[in-house]
C-alpha cells in the first residue's frame, strides 16, 4: 500500500479526527517496490503516517489541496467489513430519528396493512457519516448515490451492495455522479446508471415518494442534485405552522416543497416562482397530486428580482431559498453582496408584520457572514426586523463535530414590521 508521511506536527488535526490531509502537510510519499506508476493514483486507498512513522489512518488519495480524505483512523488498512459497517451505522441513525415511518392505512381493503408517512431521507451525508465524498439519498425503494471523489466512485458497487444488504426496503440503487466528480481526474466506468435493480426499474419520470405524508415527484435522472432537496424538510414543516390564512410567495421554488407545505398549512394564497419552466411544471404537478386542481396556487416562470419588484406589499409570508451564491472561497465577497441585495428586495416586498424565511446553502458562507448580510439588508431598507428562528440542516444531514465545514445550510425566520 502507498504510504503518505506527514511533516512534523502536521498530524495534530488528524489526532483531533479532522478527516482531511492537506497537500502542504505531506513530507513524502512512499510507493511499493513494484508500483506501476510514478505517483499515487487518484482515488487510491493510502495509509497516512506521522513524521515518526506512527499510523494515523487510511483514506482516499486525490490530487489537489485536499490530498487525502480519511476513511478510518488509527488503522493501516480498511477493515474487510468497512462499507457494510458504515452503511449499517448510518441506517441505524435514521431509524432512531424516526425518519422511516409507517402508519396503518384504514382505507385499504387489506387489514393491518401499513403505508409510509415518510420514506424520503438522506442515508449518508459525507463527513457527517464518516464517509467523506459520499452522498446517498433514499426515495422509497430506491437509493441514489452521488460520489464527490474518485475514491468513492471506485467503490460505488461495494457501497450499493452494502445498501441493499442492510436496508430491507431498498432493492434499486441508482448512481448519479455526472456533475459531482472532479472534472480533470481520469475516470473509469459510467458516471450515471443503475448499479443494482435495473431490471426492476420502471422509471418514466412518474416516481413518487413521501415526505411527512405529502407526495413529491422525484426525478433523479434529470432533476437537480439527487432529484429533491431533502435538507429543507424540517424547515418546510416549520413554515407549515405559520401558513394559516396567509398569502405566501415561494421564490426559487424548484419542486415546490415549501408551497405544498404552505397549502397543507391552510395558506390563503400561494405563489411559486422559479426562472426554470421545468421547475414550474414540476411544482404544479406536486400541488395537483396532493390537493387537486381547485387550490389557491399559481406558479410563474420569472426572474426573482423582477417578480418581487412588481409585487410589492402583497405577501404575508415570503420564502427566499436561492441556489448557492458561492461554491468556493473566491466567490464569497460577491455572494455576500448577492444575499444582501436579495434579502433587501424580500424585506421591501413583504407586508408589515410579515414573516420572511431566508436561506443560504453556500458552504463557503458561514452563519455569521449570512446573518451580517441579512442585517445589512434590513438596515438598507430601514424596516424593523426581529429574528424568530435560526435554522439549519436536519439531523439526517449530520455535522461531524471535528469537521465544522459540514455545516452548509443556514436560515433565518424574520418578522418584519
Amino acid at each position: 500500500m502507498t504510504t503518505v508521511y506527514l511533516k512534523p506536527h502536521k498530524e495534530e488535526s488528524l489526532l483531533r479526527f479532522h478527516p482531511w490531509v492537506f497537500s502542504g502537510a505531506i513530507r513524502s510519499i512512499q510507493l511499493e517496490a513494484d508500483y506501476p506508476y510514478p505517483q499515487p493514483q487518484e482515488g487510491e486507498v493510502v495509509q497516512v503516517l506521522d513524521s515518526n512513522g506512527k499510523i494515523l489512518g487510511v483514506g482516499h488519495y486525490q490530487i489537489g489541496s485536499i490530498a487525502v480524505r480519511i476513511l478510518a483512523f488509527g488503522v493501516g488498512e480498511l477493515p474487510a467489513d468497512f462499507w457494510q459497517e458504515r452503511i449499517r451505522a448510518a441506517y441505524k441513525v435514521r431509524e432512531a430519528l424516526g425518519l422511516i415511518t409507517l402508519i396503518p392505512d384504514t382505507q385499504y381493503p387489506i387489514p393491518n396493512t401499513q403505508y409510509p408517512i415518510n420514506n424520503t431521507y438522506r442515508l449518508v451525508h459525507g463527513e457527517g457519516d464518516f464517509l467523506p465524498g459520499l452522498i446517498v439519498d433514499v426515495y422509497a425503494d430506491t437509493a441514489v448515490i452521488q460520489a464527490h471523489s474518485i475514491g468513492m466512485h471506485q467503490h460505488r458497487q461495494e457501497i450499493a451492495e452494502a445498501i441493499v444488504h442492510n436496508i430491507p426496503q431498498i432493492d434499486k440503487v441508482y448512481y448519479k455522479s455526472d456533475d459531482t466528480l472532479p472534472h480533470k481526474a481520469p475516470i473509469q466506468g459510467e458516471r450515471v446508471g443503475y448499479l443494482i435493480g435495473a431490471e426492476k426499474a420502471d422509471f418514466n419520470g412518474d416516481f413518487w415518494a413521501k415526505e411527512n405524508g405529502l407526495d413529491f415527484r422525484i426525478d433523479w435522472l434529470r432533476g437537480q442534485k439527487t432529484g429533491f432537496f431533502i435538507d429543507q424538510r424540517d424547515n418546510r414543516s416549520l413554515l407549515e405552522q405559520y401558513a394559516q390564512g396567509k398569502e405566501v410567495l415561494n421564490m426559487f421554488c424548484y419542486t415546490g416543497g415549501f408551497s405544498v407545505y404552505a397549502l397543507r398549512g391552510g395558506a390563503k394564497l400561494v405563489h411559486s416562482v422559479d426562472v426554470s419552466q421545468k421547475a414550474i411544471d414540476l411544482v404544479r404537478s406536486n400541488v395537483a397530486h396532493n390537493f387537486g386542481e381547485n387550490v389557491p396556487h399559481e406558479a410563474f416562470a420569472e426572474e426573482a428580482f423582477e417578480f418581487m419588484a412588481k409585487n410589492q406589499n402583497k405577501y404575508d409570508l415570503i420564502v427566499l431559498d436561492p441556489p448557492a451564491f458561492a461554491k468556493h472561497r473566491d466567490a464569497v465577497k460577491n455572494a455576500l453582496r448577492g444575499y444582501q441585495r436579495l434579502n433587501a428586495k424580500g424585506i421591501q416586498a413583504i407586508r408589515p408584520g410579515g414573516i420572511l424565511f431566508t436561506f443560504s446553502c453556500s458552504q463557503a458562507i458561514d452563519k455569521d457572514m449570512f446573518r451580517l448580510a441579512v442585517f445589512s439588508a434590513a438596515a438598507q431598507v430601514g424596516r424593523k426586523v426581529r429574528i424568530l428562528h435560526q435554522l439549519h440542516q436536519p439531523a439526517d444531514h449530520p455535522i461531524n463535530i471535528y469537521h465544522p465545514e459540514g455545516e452548509y445550510l443556514k436560515g433565518l425566520v424574520l418578522q418584519v414590521e
